[in-house]
């Protein structure tokens, strides 16, 4: 027979564990993509330089890079051909990428 403690004992780290194995569920997260954001395909050229929809455009300093998982990556991590939206600021450089995912390239642009 297991004495009264020890089952205290484990039930107390069971209990204190659980929130380990429900973090990656709560730390789940939705992203909301700008409404002024434009959508194209991009490809990585060189250093500071891509390639969205043909158009070659300086990437601006501190660019953001965002892949479908919304974590940041280096321009050069960018795969070819993905489907991205971003914003490009007052110097027409871009600012903001986001890499869509396969729900988001399915979802039309909102119209305003």
């Amino acid at each position: 027979m297991i004495p009264r403690k020890l089952l205290r004992l484990i039930a107390v780290g069971l209990l204190a564990a659980l929130p380990a194995y429900l973090a990656p569920v709560s730390l789940a997260q939705v992203r909301t993509l700008p409404a002024a954001a434009k959508r194209g395909e991009i490809r990585h050229v060189q250093d500071m330089l891509v390639e969205i929809d043909g158009k070659r455009m300086l990437l601006a300093p501190g660019a953001q890079i965002r892949n479908a998982a919304n974590l940041i990556i280096v321009p050069t991590a960018l795969p070819p051909g993905a489907h991205v939206k971003y914003l490009v600021d007052a110097q027409g450089m871009v600012s903001r990428v986001w890499i869509l995912t396969r729900q988001e390239a399915a979802q039309p642009d909102p119209t305003n």
